[in-house]
């Protein structure tokens, strides 16, 4: 069984494909999925990415040597995706509840 790990990729050349970033992370760990962040409107790419890799070991495989590795003009930025707190539906039901009137 595999505990799949995201790690953000920043910094990379705004031309590249989904399949070169696999190319390039691929020698160091198993590439599960992978999504390139795009602008919502032009659809152009801002220059970084979420990948997920199958194990711990690999991703520390993909930071150690790709971290500040040099692309053209721009230098790589590899580190552990940090998961995003969404806060719970009781908090978003108590902002959404009017407040009553203090007696």
């Amino acid at each position: 069984m595999y505990a799949m790990v995201k790690i953000f990729v920043g910094g990379f050349p705004l031309d590249i494909t989904e399949m070169e970033l696999v190319q390039l992370i691929g020698p160091y760990a198993t590439v599960s999925t992978i999504k390139i962040v795009r602008d919502k409107k032009t659809r152009l790419c801002k220059g970084y990415a979420f990948v997920e890799v199958t194990d711990q070991e690999g991703a520390d495989n993909v930071m150690e040597a790709l971290n500040n590795t040099k692309i053209g003009d721009r230098t790589l930025t590899i580190k552990p995706a940090t998961p995003v707190k969404l806060p719970s539906p009781v908090a978003e039901i108590r902002k959404k509840r009017p407040r009553r009137p203090m007696l």
